[in-house]
């Protein structure tokens, strides 16, 4: 299975996080299931960091690069073409990182790891 970890599954991962569902847990951590980490999540923890929101325990560049290295992560860019996926997405929420991810989930078939039910509006497949 091919995952795209919303950012909250990917910081409880990293974290140990009890918030972690049980089965995206299982999933992410089966070596069997490809898992993906989106350019608009860095983005995100970045804001989020930057604002006060979210510490992080070393330099924010080092910490996403060392983490997807060290959970065998890849890394997913943003593309025109899931910009422009945006466009054909149901106007079911405002949040911008949110919407990339469905995009993205949407146009390279990925599973989105994610328990925001937000994405239930999005036809996309979701794990949590």
């Amino acid at each position: 299975m091919k995952l795209l970890l919303d950012t909250h599954a990917l910081l409880w991962w990293i974290s140990d996080d009890d918030r972690l569902s049980a089965r995206a847990g299982a999933l992410v951590g089966d070596g069997a299931n490809e898992v993906f980490v989106s350019a608009v999540s860095a983005w995100e923890i970045v804001v989020k960091a930057g604002i006060g929101r979210l510490e992080v325990p070393e330099p924010i560049d080092r910490f996403v690069v060392s983490q997807l290295e060290a959970n065998a992560f890849h890394p997913l860019a943003i593309t025109m073409r899931h910009a422009l996926g945006l466009a054909s997405l149901p106007d079911v929420h405002r949040d911008p990182f949110d919407r990339m991810l469905a995009s993205q989930a949407l146009l390279d078939d990925l599973t989105l790891v994610s328990g925001d039910r937000v994405f239930a509006g999005y036809p996309v497949a979701t794990e949590w």
